[in-house]
């Protein structure tokens, strides 16, 4: 792929503000503005993912004609999708009811608007296209609406890492900027979880069925398992911030000499820092930023993530409550299919199917309890309930007998970590794997320990030992069982 030219992209005005509206951007939306303006987002989603995306080919350059070929299939499909209020443009002419011509349509207003940019591919001697850069900035907003997200929910343990990386003797001032990107990417994963719950509340109250929310529930469970849970246990941001709080207060009291190397260092990497630093030091600055935004996400967005995603739940429950109570009454009577009868019905049809049903309503029998059957408990027989309910408590001799009963259950176990730990110190002594009807068991732990010994050696805790089980049988006056050899992994 060819070089890209370096471009200024920032124009600026005569009072040296910069300006976005000028020279070829003066009319930059008008494309997502005109009539076609769902078909134009589906082309620019389908391009950033060709240029830019996961399976992007940076291999080749894209040519005019690899250009038509990725639009055509997308033209085609969206050809339909015509909004009747974006008036008469050159996208809505007669003529773009050819996809063909529609495709060199969309191309020509995409490159007037400045959302795309020709170059020259020195490599196969044609002209090819790229996004240009606010072209690809608005291209990939679009393009990231439909997509899930994919943060791999480790941000919070990433600025933990980052800071730790910093205090280290080979920390440097490109940890502190890790840090500082990781803290605002906990904030971002935080807002969009908002968002996205703010929007299945709205979708869920523009269209109030349950048929219609069960696949977006499902898309939150399969949201939650992924990312949610974590942002709630391992990176929840309250958990986490003692840990950076503690990190921060130490970066403030690195020696003078750090200090001086990490504050000149981020000038010279972070230039953004510099200019929007307040006080003397670039580096104290950075820290304060760091723990102002960990201290936002604890106090105000962790509250407003669970707040939203509460919101939620607590509708969605609602919905399905007031399903299950519509269906359970269409099962137990016919009211609400004659009341929706009736409304359906003509003023003669309802009046005849009305005497109809007063004609089986009219024999209802009403029955009531008999007040005799019910007798109020007396004071006695309250007293006797409430003593009853209360727990005992232990007797001294009980006590004493839970106690025993947890010291005989204490004396014949032992962790398995001991046990390894003792085999592990006898294969170094003897220099050679040990056999289990080679353990001693003359005492009772010893007894315990060697019926324990395999199992101890396949645990965690023995994860350097090799156990291997032998074709002769241990035989002795306390057991009987399979052989066999561990020894140390080589």
């Amino acid at each position: 792929m060819t070089q890209v030219e370096n471009v200024d992209y920032t124009a600026k005005s005569s009072e040296g503000q910069p300006v976005f509206f000028e020279a070829e951007r003066l009319r930059f939306f008008r494309p997502l503005n005109s009539a076609r303006r769902e078909l134009v987002a589906a082309c620019l989603r389908a391009l950033f993912d060709r240029l830019h995306g996961p399976t992007a080919d940076y291999a080749h350059n894209l040519t005019r004609e690899a250009l038509r070929e990725l639009l055509f299939p997308v033209v085609r499909d969206y050809q339909s999708f015509a909004a009747e209020e974006g008036g008469d443009d050159e996208l809505s002419a007669p003529e773009a009811d050819d996809p063909h011509v529609l495709v060199s349509m969309v191309i020509r207003a995409l490159l007037t608007d400045g959302w795309l940019e020709q170059f020259a591919d020195r490599t196969g001697l044609v002209t090819a296209f790229r996004f240009s850069r606010p072209g690809k900035l608005f291209a990939e907003a679009l393009w990231s609406l439909d997509r899930p997200s994919r943060s791999r929910q480790r941000n919070m343990r990433g600025c933990r890492n980052a800071l730790e990386a910093a205090l280290s003797e080979r920390g440097d001032a490109h940890d502190l900027v890790d840090a500082y990107e990781y803290a605002e990417k906990v904030i971002e994963d935080l807002t969009d979880g908002i968002d996205y719950f703010q929007e299945l509340v709205r979708h869920l109250m523009q269209e109030a069925s349950a048929r219609n929310q069960w696949a977006d529930f499902g898309e939150f469970l399969e949201r939650f398992r992924r990312d949610y849970s974590k942002q709630l246990t391992i990176e929840n941001p309250t958990s986490n911030r003692q840990a950076i709080v503690q990190k921060l207060e130490s970066l403030r009291l690195v020696p003078e000499s750090k200090f001086k190397r990490m504050e000149q260092q981020l000038r010279d990497v972070a230039h953004w820092a510099v200019k929007e630093h307040t006080g003397a030091s670039v580096y104290d600055w950075l820290l304060n930023r760091i723990e102002d935004i960990v201290d936002a996400a604890c106090q105000s967005k962790q509250p407003a993530f669970l707040r939203a995603m509460d919101t939620y739940l607590k509708r969605v429950n609602g919905l399905a409550l007031q399903s299950m109570m519509l269906r359970s009454g269409q099962t137990r009577h016919a009211y609400l299919a004659t009341i929706q009868k009736l409304a359906e019905s003509s003023e003669e049809e309802q009046d005849r199917l009305l005497t109809h049903v007063g004609q089986f309503l009219a024999p209802a029998e009403v029955r009531l309890l008999d007040p005799a059957s019910f007798k109020l408990k007396t004071a006695t027989q309250r007293r006797k309930a409430v003593t009853v309910s209360i727990r005992p408590r232990p007797s001294r001799e009980e006590r004493l007998a839970a106690a025993v009963a947890r010291a005989e259950a204490e004396a014949f176990s032992i962790p398995n970590e001991e046990v390894a730990q003792r085999i592990r110190a006898d294969l170094r002594v003897f220099q050679h794997p040990i056999r289990v009807s080679a353990m001693p068991t003359a005492t009772a732990r010893d007894l315990i320990r060697a019926m324990q010994a395999v199992e101890a050696a396949r645990s965690d805790g023995g994860a350097d030992l090799v156990v291997k089980k032998l074709p002769t049988r241990l035989e002795n006056e306390f057991y009987s069982g399979n052989d066999y050899e561990i020894a140390l992994k080589k």
